[in-house]
């Protein structure tokens, strides 16, 4: 971690999950206990999958942080996929017990008690469960974590039920009709279910190598306003062929490079490894490229700004902006 401050700062980060979660789950326990609310409950359980969530969390980005060895080639940051898929799993599986719950204490007849105190701890916890989410969320982003990022989602419509929870207990506490709190629980448990599974759904799209519509948006402006520099800058025409998936952090990008034929090997080579560390850096990612050097043909002179071309066809005439339908066209669009 100490060669890799991106690394630490994931680890950073899960700790304060880790570490801030496990005080909200102590206040929402307190809450729950002094109030025999189920609805409470219900704020409470979530919260004891947020603390599983950022231990097993933490592993995954331990783990996802090692480089690529001779038994994983591309690296280990799908674990973080796996993470997520977990959270989501666990989020799903609190939304059962929550429902269940809520539906036994329903029938039976439970009455809350003491809800002014309640909801005042309950207060301060979901108040720290906004700023952890909206924490993990920045943090997730920032260092291209998609555990971290799974957590601050996670967190953060932890924090939106809380406050449904609040105005719920509320209104329970003006109208005093016990059979709300259930049914608050209820509502929860119906919402954390939706959360888990849109968590999963995400996770699996991720691990079957899905589009990231997203990624594939941003590597194609990078490279559009790479090739707009001019042939002069990075050597390239333009591209084709465009495909990429993330494992976690890393981004792995294979895509057909159209460089000057003229060119000998060595000086195409050259300015396409130039192109590839430039389009990083612009696109905001961590990742390698895969490129296929193919030669212009003279079928791009109307777009291409080399001016010490020496088999130059026709006269440039400026450049046409690259879409992403253009860039993963496996055919290129001349």
């Amino acid at each position: 971690m100490d060669d890799d401050p991106r690394q630490a700062g994931r680890v950073r980060a899960i700790l304060v999950s880790l570490t801030a979660g496990t005080v909200i789950l102590a206040l929402k326990m307190l809450a729950w206990k002094m109030t025999d609310s189920m609805a409470l409950a219900s704020d409470a359980l979530e919260s004891v999958v947020n603390v599983v969530a950022a231990v097993f969390g933490l592993g995954a980005i331990i783990f996802a942080g090692q480089p690529a060895d001779r038994n994983h080639p591309y690296g280990h940051g799908k674990m973080e996929y796996f993470a997520a898929a977990f959270e989501g799993g666990l989020i799903s599986l609190a939304a059962v017990l929550i429902v269940w719950e809520a539906l036994q204490a329903l029938f039976a007849g439970a009455r809350p008690h003491d809800l002014g105190f309640g909801l005042a701890v309950n207060l301060g916890a979901g108040a720290l469960n906004g700023l952890l989410g909206w924490y993990l969320l920045r943090r997730g982003r920032a260092l291209g974590s998609k555990a971290l990022e799974a957590d601050g989602h996670h967190v953060l419509s932890d924090f939106v039920t809380t406050a449904g929870i609040m105005a719920g207990l509320l209104v329970v506490m003006a109208t005093r009709v016990a059979w709300l709190d259930p049914a608050i629980a209820v509502a929860v448990g119906l919402w954390l279910g939706r959360t888990g599974f849109r968590l999963v759904r995400e996770s699996a799209a991720a691990l079957l190598d899905e589009e990231d519509t997203e990624m594939t948006g941003r590597l194609t402006s990078a490279i559009d306003a790479l090739v707009k520099k001019g042939v002069a800058a990075h050597g390239v025409i333009t591209v084709h062929g465009l495909r990429a998936i993330r494992a976690g952090r890393t981004t792995h990008v294979d895509v057909h490079m159209v460089v000057p034929e003229y060119a000998p090997v060595a000086q195409a080579h050259d300015a396409a490894e130039r192109f590839e560390a430039a389009l990083f850096g612009t696109a905001g990612l961590e990742g390698e490229v895969h490129a296929h050097l193919d030669p212009c043909r003279k079928a791009y002179c109307a777009r291409c700004s080399d001016e010490g071309c020496p088999i130059r066809t026709s006269p440039f005439k400026g450049y046409s902006t690259l879409t992403i339908e253009d860039a993963i066209a496996i055919e290129p669009t001349l």
